[in-house]
């Protein structure tokens, strides 16, 4: 069975380094979970951090958190489903909406509890995925302000960078600061939280380039992995090694590098491309795209070229690895942002947990 070793120690520690990168500047973290299924020791890692607000988004996996003994505050990430707002309102204080429906769907809740949920009201400023669209945010939210008394709409937020790759930068996290602006003179309701995106938004505090007003971040990729996937870079001041893949071999042959015969799509209904490379000395590991994204792979050996997997075998090019690879052998890799996601949620990937240094 692959394997992922999670260092507890090293994502404490990244969180310690985003925290205080970011205090500096004014700008309050929010520690998302969602990559580990809100994984309770990783989230109090984060606590040990000093991290007070884990965000998360699914609602089922606040629950798993919260019998665990992690205690809010949560922040459900995810704009809400309508059969999820009833745990949503009982398990968490901060939600992220972006429909004004929602906001009366939750005011009925709230009310039938008895009890008060913070909202930030989503804006588009540009990426497309969700949020008002921002010429259209000051009317909206206004009517979102006129709508809530349970749920107290206390700031706006966005997202960047995770649908249309868009750059967080001072001129769209400007454009959010002064929407909160006007909608605070328009209605004399203050906004106190602009929360302005996720790990891709850190270069703009690296670079002394974030707007004034722009208090809350959402970090999750930093803390797991060190890098920052939207601006294609591992982040230096961050350790990239706090989760590793093991996977076994489970063949070593040298074969052709171009398929015999007429190629038609694989089992994903991609239609692979080779280069022929005449033969050369190939492995195969015991997982496959059931249990990771196979292009998410890192090698820390060099000389070695992951070139394409089905569900569950991967294909390694190992001709140029100096040391010799038997059947048996471990592989190791670090992991994007997108095959630790998919690891994590497989169950036929083993997680194995340390406090190492």
């Amino acid at each position: 069975m692959p394997r992922i070793y999670i260092n507890l120690k090293s994502i404490e520690e990244n969180a310690r380094r985003v925290l205080e990168r970011c205090s500096k500047f004014g700008v309050e973290v929010v520690g998302v979970t969602k990559v580990s299924l809100g994984d309770p020791k990783i989230a109090q890692a984060m606590r040990n951090a000093g991290i007070k607000i884990i965000g998360e988004s699914r609602v089922e996996n606040i629950l798993r958190m919260s019998e665990n003994g992690i205690d809010g505050p949560f922040m459900m990430i995810r704009i809400p489903q309508k059969e999820d707002l009833p745990r949503i309102v009982k398990l968490c204080e901060y939600v992220l909406v972006s429909e004004l429906k929602t906001i009366e769907w939750m005011e009925e809740i709230a009310c039938d509890m008895n009890k008060s949920i913070s909202a930030i009201y989503m804006v588009d400023v540009g990426d497309l995925r969700e949020g008002v669209w921002h010429e259209d945010a000051v009317e909206e939210v206004t009517q979102a302000l006129k709508i809530s008394k349970k749920v107290k709409v206390i700031g706006i937020g966005t997202n960047l960078g995770c649908y249309g790759g868009v750059l967080p930068s001072n001129k769209n996290l400007r454009i959010l600061v002064e929407i909160r602006d006007m909608v605070e003179k328009k209605t004399f309701h203050k906004l106190p939280i602009v929360s302005g995106g996720n790990t891709s938004a850190l270069k703009l505090l690296e670079n002394g380039d974030l707007p004034s007003g722009v208090n809350q971040y959402r970090v999750g990729e930093a803390i797991f992995l060190g890098t920052d996937v939207t601006n294609n870079r591992q982040i230096d001041w961050l350790i990239q090694d706090a989760i590793i893949l093991e996977a076994q071999v489970i063949e070593v042959k040298v074969k052709p590098s171009f398929p015999e015969g007429e190629i038609g799509q694989d089992a994903f209904g991609r239609k692979p491309i080779f280069i022929d490379r005449g033969k050369r000395k190939r492995a195969i590991l015991a997982l496959g795209e059931q249990d990771i994204v196979p292009t998410g792979l890192k090698p820390l050996d060099s000389g070695i070229e992951v070139i394409h997997a089905s569900s569950d075998h991967t294909i390694i090019d190992i001709t140029d690895l100096e040391k010799e690879i038997k059947v048996g052998d471990i592989m190791r890799f670090k992991l994007s942002y997108g095959a630790l996601l998919r690891a994590m949620t497989c169950p036929h990937v083993e997680k194995i947990y340390s406090q190492g240094v």
